[in-house]
């Protein structure tokens, strides 16, 4: 991709953080639909909707929305596309917020509840299918009343309860300064947050959602959707060519069925790629291991910039800082001069840090992305892989990308 194009990225972010926005509800979706980083809260201000004034700024919300702008056209824009669907711009309780979809934790909190803990699409809907039932769940009356309750000046807990779909909030002074003392009164299935009482923030709206609404998507149902976007931007049905190899029913959608065992390459859908960043490509897949040697997680490679130095790739955990639990970016930064060092070598640094869902909660096993990535070296620690069933569509889409590049590359600005 053009490097002019990556300059302005950060640029553009500047601006939708300025752009005014007035809503004209409690709760409303802003026009930035396909969910472009945006400021996090903040005051209500600027023109009316429907004015002349608001309509230039829905015009620049959406000229931001389009990825192409940054990422032109080929697997990084498909890839980025399919990302900003994981987030919306809603005004919440007279604050603007950019939310993101919540890590779907499908059972995983079920250890001491009575039965599993199913969540909507089982970690697999597509992102405008789970956003509808989010908008839904965030306009009723209990999330009114959770809003309320965390906007009333009073410090207090509140304590939610998965199985029952539920939370309640708690002034017991005992309770409060035992969690401030390090001593987590919450269970795996029912989490409890300290909460100022001076309003919501996105976190708190992103634990309603994550334990009311049980909704998000899992790790390796948001690689599917990445990978499916690459697919459909090169004109490949992705879900009929994987169902015809996995032997669904005709019209069955593969997505359901796959987890991160799906992208182990010893299944034959998926290939070993050198884990270097000379050898890596947007649309890889990174596989992570557990204690048992098995692939446990997965996040996608979005772009290899070889001259920057730097991989960034997208997953949705919520084993991470909690401002970016659910769908976000990593990043990882190597020598320049040394592309050809796996991105395990102890010179690569991954950016990503790791944390717990809920504070109090125990500690993750590892610091960061890389210390994960490198564990479990006996098994052979991570991998990257590569789909086999989208190689020849991803390698179309960027041979049409080079080629626009380099028809546009004597009209750019920086060109000599």
């Amino acid at each position: 991709m053009n490097r002019s194009l990556r300059s302005r990225a950060a640029l553009r972010f500047i601006l939708l953080a300025c752009l005014p926005w007035v809503p004209s509800a409690a709760l409303v979706a802003a026009p930035l639909q396909a969910g472009a980083p945006g400021p996090t809260s903040g005051p209500v201000q600027g023109a009316p909707k429907g004015s002349p004034t608001a309509g230039a700024e829905e015009a620049g919300l959406a000229a931001f929305a389009d990825v192409s702008a940054d990422w032109g056209r080929g697997v990084e824009a498909a890839i980025e596309r399919a990302y900003r669907e994981c987030f919306r711009t809603l005004v919440v309780d007279g604050r603007i917020m950019t939310l993101r979809l919540p890590f779907a934790q499908n059972s995983e909190r079920s250890e001491l509840a009575e039965g599993d803990l199913a969540v909507s699409g089982g970690g697999k809907a597509e992102p405008r299918e789970l956003w509808a039932g989010i908008e839904v769940l965030l306009s009723g009356a209990d999330f009114a009343a959770y809003l309320a309750a965390l906007g009333d000046g009073r410090e207090k807990l509140i304590l939610f309860d998965i199985p029952g779909a539920s939370w309640s909030a708690s002034q017991d002074r005992f309770a409060i300064e035992r969690l401030r003392s390090g001593r987590y009164p919450g269970l795996p299935h029912k989490p409890a947050v300290l909460a100022s009482g001076r309003g919501a923030t996105a976190a708190d709206v992103y634990n309603y959602i994550y334990c009311v609404g049980r909704s998000g998507i899992d790790c390796s149902g948001f690689v599917w959707h990445a990978l499916r976007s690459v697919a459909a931007a090169g004109g490949l049905d992705l879900d009929r060519a994987v169902g015809r190899d996995v032997g669904l029913p005709r019209g069955a959608k593969p997505a359901p069925y796959v987890g991160t065992w799906f992208y182990d390459p010893r299944s034959g859908r998926t290939r070993t790629v050198a884990d270097e960043p000379r050898s890596l490509l947007p649309g890889d897949i990174l596989l992570f291991r557990g204690e048992d040697g098995s692939f446990i997680h997965s996040a996608v490679i979005q772009s290899v910039d070889l001259a920057a130095g730097r991989i960034r790739y997208l997953q949705s955990t919520d084993e991470s800082p909690r401002d970016e639990r659910g769908v976000h970016e990593s990043l990882i930064l190597f020598d320049p001069a040394r592309p050809e060092l796996s991105i395990k070598d102890p010179s690569v640094r991954w950016l990503q840090r790791r944390g717990v869902a809920f504070e109090g909660e125990p500690p993750p096993a590892f610091r960061d992305d890389g210390e994960r990535y490198r564990a479990y070296a006996e098994s052979g620690g991570g991998v990257a892989v590569r789909l086999k069933s989208l190689e020849k569509t991803a390698a179309r889409l960027r041979a049409a990308a080079a080629a626009a590049d380099a028809v546009k590359a004597p009209n750019a600005p920086n060109a000599p």
